[in-house]
């Protein structure tokens, strides 16, 4: 399940070739192809993201999100079931407020995973860290998504987020949102180290930003270190792989089932 890192396999690769190859032009119209395609798939989920009225709206988003990332470990949530599931709340959610995914269940959830995999305590989380985390994903994306030195792509887009009248992240997620939100915990574990530090602090990214656009007052001393990741870690994952090595891939499959069931339950 476990793939070797491709990085290992790019490194061997170098070593066979001491001596650099030519770019070949041909290669690099192929990869600026492939960017701009990524780029255009992104603009069109995210269009989909931002335009829910109706529940089949709601499934084209979904399947649009599900399609492009056919070759990823995403997959566990791409069965027929599930998705009519994860289509059905992010139409909830998007036409009414009182019906987005309480951050508490989303609290839940993870931190239920998270003990039947018999990971480390300091693994599980809280509703301010989560609502933290929320907060400097939307922020940065938005601003990413707006700046042409990144590009556009599927993990930054920021229409999947549930925002108030305010325009902050609201107190509830949406479906795909709480999706990326376990995807990111699971393989990026240190932004949310860095959100439990900003929640010690009491600040949150946006509110940093905000200060940023100000033209009055210095800029925050320890604003810089607040929005960067304390180490690359993924303690979750190697729990993961003790838990399949354990009870094997169908028990995994289950748990992962009882776990959607419980975030998206049915009416």
């Amino acid at each position: 399940m476990i793939a070797l890192p491709l990085a290992v396999v790019f490194l061997f690769a170098a070593a066979q070739q001491p001596v650099p190859q030519q770019p070949d032009p041909a290669s690099h119209q192929k990869a600026a192809e492939a960017r701009e395609s990524g780029r255009q798939a992104a603009i069109h989920v995210n269009d989909l993201a931002g335009s829910i009225r109706s529940e089949a709206d709601a499934r084209a988003y979904v399947d649009a999100v599900a399609e492009r990332f056919t070759d990823s470990q995403m997959q566990s949530w791409m069965t027929r079931s599930i998705r009519h599931r994860v289509a059905h709340a992010e139409y909830e959610a998007v036409s009414d407020p009182s019906h987005l995914i309480p951050e508490q269940r989303v609290v839940n959830v993870w931190n239920a995973y998270v003990r039947e995999l018999d990971g480390p305590e300091d693994t599980l989380i809280t509703v301010a860290e989560l609502h933290n985390l929320r907060d400097a994903a939307y922020t940065m994306n938005k601003r990413m998504w707006k700046n042409e030195q990144f590009p556009q792509s599927l993990w930054i887009m920021p229409d999947i987020y549930a925002v108030d009248a305010e325009g902050k992240v609201a107190n509830g997620c949406r479906a795909v949102e709480a999706l990326k939100l376990f995807h990111d915990m699971f393989y990026f574990f240190q932004n949310l180290e860095a959100a439990r530090k900003r929640v010690q602090k009491g600040v949150l990214v946006s509110d940093l930003t905000r200060q940023w656009r100000e033209p009055a007052g210095p800029r925050p001393q320890a604003a810089k270190a607040q929005l960067s990741a304390s180490r690359d870690t993924k303690p979750v994952l190697a729990a993961e792989i003790r838990y399949v090595q354990a009870h094997g891939e169908r028990d995994y499959q289950h748990l992962l089932e009882r776990l959607y069931a419980e975030l998206f339950p049915s009416e």
